[in-house]
């Protein structure tokens, strides 16, 4: 099968001398060995207009030039000031560009119809650079590169309830009230303090738990304080790595008839949800925050933040939209305080 391919600038010249000598189309495009409509579609992209009719025309350097200005990236959105301002206003609010690409889909925005790869192209333009969007988006690198999973920890905790054994329904996010639990951690000059990271797996609700150090009571207590205020069906089950802060685990049974499932050892990411929005959450608090320092109110503030934005995983709505549609379910009316 083949694919279409732009003209080169030879190509260009030639066709230029071609139908400065008369030939036809068809006949320009028997002679280039290329398709009748690419030339039907170069001459008309790529002709050059003019108010004085006798410099209006194709010229094979001016068609070059129009070309290249269509690929440069970015374009698409820096020729559209209003475009241009909203995805700049939605990258400053801490949306990825894929959730913005997707709200503009969804809602149908103006005529900002862009993919995310556009976004990226316009963030990584001239003209992206010099506004410093980069640092606006989610992992904050000056230049694009592959993405690449943590090290994992040691395995510390004996191989049981492993994912395998999760009900089907876990696994499928068929249903509500099963959730992944990880810790964020800080640079240890700014002492023992750390957080919990509570996400339910349908939903991707976020919860943040204060912890004072690493120590599995501590750690076990702040999750358990934080899932009671949740009505049962919403607190059924979740799933840790092997750390050693979660081995008080058994805790949450006998308290709220939990059950907690561990990824296999050396294996973190199998529970992806919570590592997803962990990175979310560093572009909050990178790892040399004093996490200590920061109030209920601001991390309260941030998770509403997580909580409020659109995800391409959820048909972009937002985590609180599809959580606020369980609880108004007959059985789950109870609210929720995160």
């Amino acid at each position: 099968m083949s694919h279409y391919r732009h003209l080169d600038m030879d190509e260009r010249r030639r066709l230029y001398q071609l139908r400065q000598s008369g030939r036809s189309v068809h006949e320009a495009a028997t002679e280039l060995g290329r398709h009748l409509s690419t030339i039907y579609r170069e001459l008309k992209r790529n002709r050059h207009l003019d108010d004085e009719p006798m410099f209006r025309g194709y010229f094979p350097t001016l068609a070059n030039d129009k070309a290249a200005a269509r690929r440069r990236r970015g374009l698409k959105i820096s020729r559209n000031l209003p475009l241009a301002t909203y995805v700049v206003d939605r990258l400053e609010a801490a949306w990825s560009p894929e959730q913005i690409a997707g709200y503009l889909r969804r809602h149908r925005i103006g005529s900002g119809n862009v993919c995310h790869e556009t976004i990226y192209q316009y963030v990584y333009s001239e003209e992206g650079k010099r506004q410093h969007l980069w640092k606006l988006l989610p992992m904050a690198r000056k230049k694009r590169r592959s993405r690449y999973g943590r090290k994992p920890r040691a395995a510390r905790i004996p191989e049981a309830n492993t994912i395998a054994q999760r009900p089907p329904e876990i696994a499928e996010r068929s249903s509500f009230g099963h959730w992944e639990g990880d810790l964020i951690a800080f640079r240890a000059v700014f002492g023992k303090a750390n957080l919990t990271t509570l996400v339910e797996r349908r939903s991707r609700f976020t919860i943040l738990c204060p912890n004072p150090s690493k120590h599995s009571t501590e750690v076990i207590t702040g999750i358990e304080r934080r899932l009671r205020s949740l009505p049962p069906p919403l607190r059924r089950s979740i799933t840790f790595d092997r750390g050693t802060e979660f081995a008080r685990y058994p805790r949450l049974a006998s308290a709220l008839n939990i059950v907690s499932y561990f990824c296999k050892p050396s294996a973190p990411w199998q529970k992806g949800s919570v590592e997803n929005t962990n990175g979310r959450i560093r572009r909050f608090l990178p790892f040399d925050t004093d996490i200590a320092a920061v109030s209920d109110r601001q991390l309260q503030g941030m998770v509403d933040r997580l909580n409020n934005t659109p995800r391409k995983c959820l048909g972009y709505q937002t985590p609180q939209e599809v959580l606020s549609q369980q609880l108004d379910a007959p059985l789950l009316s109870v609210p929720v305080d995160p």
